[in-house]
C-alpha cells in the first residue's frame, strides 16, 4: 500500500509540474528580421526607379527613344551577365547547404565561386560602361557627346570639336590618311568648311526653312547614321547636282570678271604710257579713272572667289560622302573615323543615358556590397555556426539577382 502511494506520488511529481519554454512572436531570428525589413525598403526603392523608367520609356513618342543598337548595348553580353548572376545565386544556396552539414571546405569553395561569379558580373558591367564612354555616351555633360536633336547648338558643338581636333593633332597625325585622297588635316578642314560652316550659315539666316532642316538632318545623319534609309542619300545627291550647276555658273561669271580685269589692266598700261608722252585726247578716260574701275573689278573678283569657295568646299564634301555608293554616309563619319569623336544626334539619348546609368549604377553598388559581405566571411571556417550568416547573405544576394532579372529585359530587349 505504501509502495503504491509512493509510486502515485512520484507519478504526480513527474506530470503535475509543467515546464514552460519561451517562443518569440515571429519564427525568425533578430538578424533575419532586420534583413527582411531592410529588403522591404530596398524593394520600394528599386520599384520606384524601375517604375519611373517604364513610364519614361513607354511614354516616349515613337522614334524618340534609342534602340539597344543605337546605344551600343549587346543583348548576348547582357544575357551572359544574367546567367552569371543566376549561377551565383545557386552557388550561395549550395554554400548554405554545405555549412548546415558542417562541411566547411565545401562551403568555402561554394562561397569562393559565388564571389568570383559576382566579380565577373561587375567586370562585364565595367566593360559595357567602357564601351559607352568610348562612343561618347555619358550620364551627363560635359563629357557626353549626345544631342537630342539637330539644331544650332549641335552645329556649334561640331564646330568647336573640329577646331579642337585641329589644335590637338600633331604634325605626324595631320599627315596620316583620313580617307582616300585626304589627310586628317585636309579632311577636318573640308568638313569644317563644307559641312559645319555651310550648315551654320544657312541655319543662322532662317532655321525654320525646309532647306535649313534638311541641312541639319543631313549633317547629323552623315556623322552617325541612324538607319539604312536611302532618303538622306537621295537628298545629298540632289543637293550636289544643284550646287554643281550653281558652281559652274559662278565660275563662268568669275571668269568674265577676270577677263574684264585683264582688259582693264591693258587699258591702264596704255593710258599710263599715253600720259607719259602727251595729254590724253578729248573724252578718253584718264589713268586715274581706269585705275578706279580696275579696283572695282578686283573687288568683284575677290567677292566672287569668296562666293565660290564655300560652294566648292560643299560640293567636294558631298562628293566624298557619296563616293562608292555613299559608303561614308551610310556608315557614318563617326564610325569610319572614330579618332574625331564628333558630337552626334540621338533622340532621347540623354534621358536614356541618365536612366541607364542610374539603374545599373545603383545595382552595381548593391553587387559590390554583396561581394564585401562574402569577402568578410571567406577567411573563417564556414561550419554550422556560420549558417545563419550565410543564409542572410544569400537572401540579400537573391534580391540583387532578382532586381537584375527585371533590369535585363527592360534595358536590353525593349
Amino acid at each position: 500500500m505504501s509502495d503504491h502511494h509512493d509510486d502515485q506520488h512520484g507519478h504526480d511529481d513527474q506530470h503535475g509540474h509543467i515546464k514552460l519554454e519561451y517562443h518569440p512572436g515571429l519564427p525568425l531570428s533578430l538578424g533575419k528580421l532586420c534583413l527582411w525589413l531592410f529588403l522591404s525598403t530596398e524593394i520600394m526603392f528599386f520599384a520606384g526607379l524601375i517604375g519611373a523608367y517604364v513610364v519614361l520609356r513607354f511614354g516616349a513618342p515613337a522614334g524618340t527613344w534609342p534602340t539597344p543598337h543605337d546605344v551600343h548595348l549587346s543583348e548576348p553580353i547582357g544575357a551572359f551577365n544574367t546567367f552569371v548572376l543566376i549561377c551565383s545565386s545557386l552557388s550561395v544556396v549550395l554554400c548554405l547547404e554545405a555549412a548546415k552539414k558542417n562541411q566547411a571546405a565545401a562551403a568555402k569553395t561554394w562561397m569562393l565561386i559565388t564571389f568570383v561569379l559576382g566579380s565577373v558580373f561587375l567586370g562585364v558591367k565595367g566593360y559595357e560602361y567602357k564601351e559607352k564612354f568610348a562612343h561618347g555616351i555619358y550620364p551627363a555633360k560635359p563629357h557626353g557627346l549626345m544631342y537630342d536633336r539637330a539644331d544650332v547648338y549641335y552645329v556649334s558643338a561640331l564646330k568647336l570639336r573640329l577646331e579642337a581636333v585641329n589644335r590637338e593633332m600633331t604634325d605626324e597625325q595631320k599627315a596620316q590618311e583620313a580617307i582616300e585622297g585626304f589627310t586628317r588635316e585636309q579632311w577636318v578642314n573640308l568638313m569644317h568648311s563644307g559641312a559645319v560652316q555651310w550648315t551654320a550659315r544657312h541655319v543662322t539666316i532662317d532655321p525654320s526653312t525646309l532647306e535649313a532642316r534638311d541641312l541639319l538632318e543631313g549633317l547629323a545623319y552623315s556623322v552617325q547614321h541612324g538607319h539604312s534609309s536611302d532618303y538622306p542619300v537621295a537628298r545629298a545627291q540632289a543637293e550636289r547636282e544643284r550646287l554643281s550647276a550653281d558652281l559652274a555658273g559662278l565660275k563662268e561669271e568669275a571668269g568674265g570678271i577676270q577677263q574684264n580685269e585683264a582688259q582693264m589692266r591693258e587699258r591702264l598700261e596704255q593710258a599710263q604710257a599715253a600720259n607719259a608722252e602727251a595729254e590724253p585726247e578729248g573724252d578718253a578716260p584718264t589713268a586715274e579713272e581706269i585705275q578706279s574701275e580696275l579696283a572695282a573689278l578686283t573687288m568683284q573678283s575677290t567677292e566672287m572667289q569668296q562666293r565660290i569657295k564655300p560652294v566648292q568646299d560643299r560640293v567636294a564634301f558631298l562628293d566624298v560622302l557619296l563616293r562608292d555608293d555613299a559608303h561614308l554616309m551610310q556608315h557614318g563619319i563617326e564610325h569610319e573615323m572614330p579618332w574625331l569623336r564628333l558630337p552626334f544626334v540621338l533622340p532621347g539619348g540623354n534621358m536614356w543615358a541618365s536612366t541607364y546609368f542610374l539603374l545599373t549604377g545603383f545595382h552595381a553598388i548593391h553587387v559590390i556590397i554583396g561581394l564585401i559581405i562574402f569577402a568578410l566571411v571567406l577567411p573563417v571556417t564556414l561550419g554550422r555556426n556560420k549558417a545563419e550568416y550565410i543564409e542572410n547573405a544569400g537572401l540579400y544576394w537573391h534580391f540583387v539577382d532578382l532586381v537584375w532579372i527585371f533590369l535585363f529585359p527592360i534595358l536590353y530587349l525593349f
